[in-house]
């Protein structure tokens, strides 16, 4: 296998890698409101204190994929990251602020006990976890059916030219399936009546996810499909049916691994239908950019792949290991409000 494939894979890995962990960290993001609503008999900051804290320890750990995926892409293949980047700039810029001011309301909402001062962080971290679930989908599913790219290789469109229905489309799709993600994840997590209503909600998302994604998946893989990417659509669809199942009979570690392997082999069959290109071009097929002509130098690919053999194994040891050590259930009853920072109820258990 040629360097340029591996690599390629290599980055569809860390993206895959970005998408299913940061993935349910937007779902939890965005629940925040409905699990953590007020009601007769509840308490929506104990409440949203325990959302917070199922992810507490492990969002900035998540979030590192994506800048190891977006390193390896500029090393690997600088001619895809050049186009993408310059064309795609207004979304990955709304994406990059989105993020920039969710991290600030994890951060900083417990600095101060007053619940106006929390309200406007919990509407920041909401809206910086829909922003980037939205454009992500918008923005991949855009790469995977072309956008105008011209003979020297650079972006000839707009903005509004990336918002066309097959791409809003996906990021609904994204936009879903991190939802029913997400909530999976805070059934995994909690106990009591928030893993209850984790639930029902995962299995509402779930199926409008399920029927968005069919939709979806169908219409790229007639565009540009082959027999290996509608096998991994089609599998995707199983599993994530599979994860809706376990779901209503209560088994979220099942449920939650199946929306772990849908997004995976989502992502698979993403970059299957784009392989051997990185960036078609829907203006003329000569002009797509392809693992050899947007590739590195030779030379610079193989030290990039000695140092990712070397690096790689700790980082996922690593990772795993944080996983590993909080990952007992959170129980709203033990929860603090106020003055601790919000990472710190995943350290307290039932």
């Amino acid at each position: 296998m040629e360097l340029t494939t591996v690599w390629f894979v290599l980055i569809a890995v860390l993206w895959t890698g970005y998408l299913v962990l940061e993935g349910f960290d937007f779902g939890v993001g965005m629940l925040l409101p409905v699990l953590g609503r007020r009601g007769p008999g509840r308490d929506a900051e104990h409440r949203r204190r325990a959302l917070l804290g199922t992810i507490g320890p492990v969002w900035d750990g998540n979030e590192v994929w994506l800048l190891t995926a977006g390193g390896a892409t500029f090393a690997a293949f600088p001619e895809w990251y050049a186009t993408m980047f310059s064309g795609f700039y207004l979304p990955l810029l709304l994406i990059l602020v989105a993020l920039i001011v969710r991290n600030l309301g994890f951060e900083y909402r417990a600095k101060r006990d007053d619940e106006h001062w929390r309200r406007r962080w919990d509407l920041a971290i909401v809206v910086g976890s829909v922003v980037p679930a939205l454009l992500w989908g918008v923005a991949l599913t855009n790469v995977v059916r072309g956008v105008p790219v011209d003979a020297q290789g650079e972006y000839a469109g707009t903005l509004f030219t990336l918002l066309n229905p097959v791409g809003l489309l996906g990021g609904l799709v994204t936009l879903f399936a991190f939802l029913t993600h997400g909530a999976l994840f805070v059934a995994l997590k909690t106990d009591g009546p928030v893993r209850a209503e984790a639930r029902t909600v995962a299995t509402r998302t779930g199926v409008v996810a399920a029927v968005l994604a069919v939709v979806l998946l169908a219409t790229l893989n007639l565009g540009s499909g082959d027999a290996w990417s509608w096998a991994a659509s089609a599998l995707a669809a199983v599993l994530l049916l599979g994860a809706l199942a376990a779901n209503l009979r209560g088994r979220e570690g099942l449920a939650f691994a199946g929306t772990f392997a849908t997004i995976a082999l989502v992502v698979a069959s993403y970059f299957l239908m784009l392989f051997p290109d990185v960036l078609p071009s829907s203006l003329d097929p000569a002009w797509s950019l392809t693992v050899t002509n947007a590739s590195s130098t030779p030379y610079t690919l193989r030290i990039m792949t000695i140092a990712a053999a070397v690096f790689t194994p700790v980082v996922l040891a690593y990772q795993a290991w944080t996983y590993w050590v909080f990952r007992k259930r959170i129980t709203v009853r033990t929860a603090p409000v106020g003055g601790t920072p919000d990472r710190e109820p995943a350290r307290v258990t039932a």
